[in-house]
């Protein structure tokens, strides 16, 4: 069995999806309850706002405590990364 692989900054990044979450939970209820489009598109921009930074910080991360460590893994790992960005 595999360690977990946490970082101090993974509380924050849930943090940040549970909010997106509610967010997105939300939105249905705004599109269930027939709310306009404007602010319906409104309340998705800060749901994929979230998702991004959540995703960015995520990245970043482990840019900066997982790579380095030497060998081919390391470049791979960085071209899926930059990929994602």
């Amino acid at each position: 069995m595999t360690q977990p692989h946490v970082h101090a900054s993974h509380p924050g990044i849930i943090k940040r999806l549970k909010r997106a979450d509610g967010h997105l939970r939300h939105v249905v209820e705004m599109i269930e309850a027939g709310r306009p489009c404007t602010e319906i598109a409104l309340q998705l921009q800060a749901v994929e706002s979230a998702i991004t930074a959540a995703k960015r910080a995520l990245i970043h991360d482990h840019i900066d405590h997982c790579l380095g460590h030497g060998g081919a893994e390391d470049l791979s790992d960085l071209r899926a990364l930059a990929k994602l960005l």
